[in-house]
């Protein structure tokens, strides 16, 4: 079984069992739920939200938070020779999915 959730403006495939770095969450530790379920599929059936599904929750506990790896920036104007280098590490957090319910 697999859901489709929406979290940090982006959309992840998960399935149980299954580890995730997304973008940080505020929680510190414990679990945390996805109600921002798009679609869910298994068991033969495909359930497909227009635009969510309000039926199913996907709980996950938050592993760890870390800082993704460096991407730089670097920024060049030839006839005046100018640079300008700069990098940025993102804030993520680690989850682990454990199940995908209904709420009916």
């Amino acid at each position: 079984m697999f859901a489709v959730i929406e979290t940090g403006n982006q959309q992840f495939i998960v399935s149980e069992g299954m580890t995730l770095a997304v973008e940080k969450l505020d929680q510190e530790s414990g679990s945390v739920e996805f109600n921002n379920v798009l679609l869910v599929s298994g068991n033969g059936k495909t359930e497909v939200g227009q635009p969510l599904l309000s039926t199913f929750k996907v709980k996950a506990n938050i592993v760890k938070h870390f800082r993704d790896t460096k991407v730089i920036a670097f920024k060049f104007k030839p006839k005046t020779g100018k640079q300008l280098k700069q990098g940025h590490r993102q804030h993520k957090t680690l989850i682990k999915i454990e199940s995908i319910d209904s709420v009916k």
